[in-house]
């Protein structure tokens, strides 16, 4: 009774070029691995630096903020630092703010 109608019938299962288990895990494990060292490892350093640098910072020294203010430390508290931005003019900033620590002289230069 097949005259107007080709009967469809099973095919076998295609044989797929599978790279198994290890293949497929082998990209995002690399992804991760380039990750780490490119972006997660020197951030955590340049965290580690800074904390370090904001740690060894005493009255007397001259810093850079991140806004770009030059001053010199006049107290140092817990979370907060007094700078001496100008002759009498003293400026209360947390320490996180501080970007980097200045060779002395580097202010009445500026």
């Amino acid at each position: 009774m097949n005259f107007f109608i080709k009967s469809a019938y099973a095919q076998a299962a295609a044989t797929g070029g599978g790279q198994g288990l290890f293949g497929a895990l082998l990209l995002p494990v690399a992804l991760l691995v380039v990750f780490y060292f490119l972006l997660i490892r020197p951030q955590n350093k340049r965290a580690k630096e800074q904390k370090e640098m904001l740690g060894k910072i005493a009255a007397g020294d001259e810093v850079a903020t991140n806004g770009g203010i030059l001053g010199k430390v006049v107290e140092v508290r817990d979370q907060f630092v007094t700078l001496e931005i100008a002759p009498d003019v003293n400026v209360k900033l947390q320490k996180f703010q501080i970007s980097q620590l200045l060779p002395k002289g580097t202010v009445k230069n500026a």
